[in-house]
């Protein structure tokens, strides 16, 4: 029955529809563009749209808001693909928002799918997703296992990452990247110093066979060994992962891949030098996966500033000719530009020194890259000038900020209050930015301040329980010494969790990880009921087995706090989330906007503030920006050549994912996924579809 629904789809499909109608793959296309060609909705008419239709993809916690949607779903010929908000993949009529398939995977899901890849070859058509440690390979026409695929239709992207020391937490939670007949991954791995290996890889789309690896962290005698010490890093140290997703030339053959940092993301003491291939843009063979080229954009990254999202590849104008170029956002507010071919920067880039001041055993970088064109999109630091005119409490506010480090990106944390402007996370961030075919780059993010520190990692406290020494070390640092979590809830409070789970829940979450959380996996069975326990309020009286080694990271940082005001504000100076078009033909604004907003706020006469944002944008030949992502559970549209909002409406949930468009029966689709459950906003399973009247 699923078969034959498929084909009446997909031969309604075919018998009414141009090129340029799909959404084919993760943003759009190979070029991660957010573009699309289609036009029927303009600035003119938008004001017309209206609810086409709307799918419950199930899986959503409506009682603790914990689970999110940031899936950009894909129509390949009239069916749309997307995930559900616990992690299961299906297919839809694109048309009805009737349900095809829908898959029952029972392992556990370690982290939030950004969506789904899309591979054919004309007489077979499979949709890849990665669950957990596993990549599945699903015939698209009824989303059963594909049995040839690696063993029994998965294969486990944890084989050939291990290293001594390391944890089992791996994910592929963005859509890879397809090249012929190679599905080409990165994965999401811990960010502490229990981190796997974060090598890109390609598989064979039929088999799962592994075709090529390129090694982010190198083997003795490979090109940038030199700038990791101590020797064997591959041994002793993980990350620098492409868990961001990749772009692809296919004409050129060369796939685009920016890497993480290494791990521990705050203090590098264990992994001294400039730390290549972590932080960098790397241009690779897609059929050999050999290096063409690479930039790195930051040098031993102590800041978690690694590139947030795929590049996006473009033309743009230059002395009066094409160029092919990548352009990579940063969190940090810059848009890097670089010849496609040669890896030539388009616009100057200047090592700029910065303080070195930082914890015992750090050996701080002495510069780093900066663009100086184009035009930053972000503010670039924060001082006692930029707090807020309406922000409460300003005195003691001004008191805090005399005794922080701040003034300047990438100051060395220390004992002291640091703060990062933009924050740990953007700038930009995983949603990315858009860019059409005029050279125009439209890039969402926010600017709010984060602050947090390093302070000595805790030894032997005889008075605390196992469990309590094991929270104070893994888990305080997000979650709060207090257990309360973050303010803006990023990092759930655990106090009190024994009313919400099980211990059967509360366990598997350590053992298996759960969206930002990594596994746990490595501790020992003991200490991991000894974690139980204590965050279950249980009384215990068992002490952990103390070992006198010394420890690799002697720091933990303090957390990511947001910087908010008594009365739940950023402390900065608004705009806390902008919009912004960048032209990349010349590097300056064409215009920048608020996004989002507090109607509390806008109700007392203050000018629209934007707000903290999760998600992409989506651009159109028919003159519109699309973009969700606000914490206001609101979709907008903006006209793309000056900003101005000609369309908006609210959604069930807060869409904190990508947009997608379509047409099918000469109907053009706008259609995004309404998860929430970020930002202390409530969680939701919907996926809804707008169309003109």
């Amino acid at each position: 029955m699923l078969r034959i629904l498929f084909a009446i789809v997909i031969l309604l499909f075919s018998c009414s529809e141009k090129k340029g109608a799909d959404w084919p793959e993760y943003h759009g296309d190979g070029a991660r563009s957010h573009y699309s060609d289609l036009n029927q909705i303009n600035p003119g008419n938008v004001k017309n749209l209206k609810l086409a239709w709307t799918y419950h993809s199930g899986g959503a916690d409506t009682l603790r808001n914990r689970t999110q949607m940031q899936c950009n779903p894909i129509i390949v010929k009239g069916v749309l693909y997307g995930v559900s908000a616990d992690t299961q993949a299906f297919a839809i009529n694109a048309v009805t928002g009737e349900q095809i398939w829908k898959t029952a995977f029972t392992e556990s899901s370690s982290t939030t799918s950004r969506g789904v890849t899309y591979w054919s070859d004309n007489s077979d058509a499979r949709i890849f997703i990665g669950v957990g440690k596993w990549l599945y390979a699903l015939a698209a026409d009824s989303g059963q296992l594909i049995p040839d695929f690696g063993e029994n239709g998965r294969i486990d992207l944890k084989s050939g990452l291990e290293r001594p020391g390391a944890d089992d937490y791996v994910s592929s939670n963005t859509p890879n990247t397809i090249y012929e007949n190679l599905i080409i991954t990165g994965v999401r791995v811990a960010e502490s110093e229990s981190a796997l290996l974060g090598d890109i890889r390609a598989f064979d789309v039929r088999t799962g066979q592994l075709i090529w690896t390129f090694k982010t962290i190198p083997d003795k005698g490979e090109e940038g060994y030199e700038s990791w010490f101590p020797e064997n890093p591959r041994e002793k140290l993980g990350g620098a992962n492409a868990w961001m997703g990749m772009a692809i030339d296919r004409e050129l053959g060369i796939v685009y891949a920016p890497t993480g940092s290494a791990a521990d993301d705050f203090y590098g003491g264990n992994r001294q030098g400039d730390n290549l291939f972590a932080n960098c843009l790397l241009a690779l063979d897609a059929r050999t996966g050999k290096k063409i080229w690479h930039y790195q954009l930051v040098h031993h990254d102590i800041w978690d500033r690694d590139p947030p999202a795929p590049p996006n590849l473009l033309e743009i104008t230059r002395n009066g000719k094409k160029v092919k170029v990548v352009a990579v956002v940063t969190k940090q507010g810059h848009t890097f530009v670089f010849n496609r071919i040669t890896g030539e920067p388009v616009y100057p880039i200047e090592e700029m020194h910065f303080p070195q001041e930082a914890m015992p055993g750090e050996k701080v970088s002495p510069t780093q890259p900066v663009p100086l064109l184009p035009v930053p999109f972000t503010r670039q630091s924060f001082s006692s000038l930029d707090f807020s005119p309406f922000v409460a409490g300003k005195d003691s506010l001004l008191a805090i900020l005399a005794h922080a480090n701040t003034g300047s990106p990438y100051i060395p944390i220390t004992d002291k209050m640091t703060v990062f402007f933009p924050g740990t996370d953007g700038g930009a961030q995983w949603g990315g930015a858009a860019t059409d075919p005029e050279g125009i780059l439209y890039v969402p993010a926010k600017e709010i301040p984060v602050y947090t520190s390093l302070v000595p990692r805790k030894r032997e406290n005889r008075r605390m329980s196992g469990g309590q020494k094991l929270y104070s070390l893994y888990c305080s640092s997000c979650h709060g010494e207090d257990r309360k979590g973050s303010h803006d809830g990023t990092y759930p409070g655990l106090a009190g969790i024994s009313q919400r789970m099980s211990e059967k829940e509360v366990h598997n979450i350590m053992k298996n990880g759960k969206g930002r959380m990594p596994s746990f996996s490595h501790l020992p069975e003991q200490e991991l009921q000894f974690l139980t326990d204590y965050l279950l309020e249980r009384t215990s009286k068992e002490m952990m087995a103390e070992e006198e080694k010394p420890m690799t990271i002697p720091y933990q940082h303090t957390g990511y706090n947001r910087w908010y005001d008594r009365n739940g504000y950023p402390v900065s100076m608004p705009p806390w989330g902008t919009l912004t078009a960048i032209d990349l033909n010349t590097g300056q604004h064409k215009w920048q906007i608020p996004l989002g907003e507090y109607t509390a706020l806008t109700q007392q006469g203050i000018p629209v503030t934007g707000t903290d944002n999760y998600g992409g944008p989506l651009v159109t030949a028919g003159g519109l920006v699309f973009i969700a992502a606000t914490r206001d559970e609101r979709f907008r549209a903006f006209d793309k050549q000056t900003g101005t909002l000609l369309w908006g409406t609210d959604l069930p949930a807060a869409g904190y994912a990508s947009p997608s468009t379509y047409a099918i029966n000469g109907k053009q689709y706008i259609v995004i996924a309404c998860g929430g459950g970020k930002l202390n906003t409530k969680s939701g399973d919907q996926y809804v579809a707008f169309r003109l009247e």
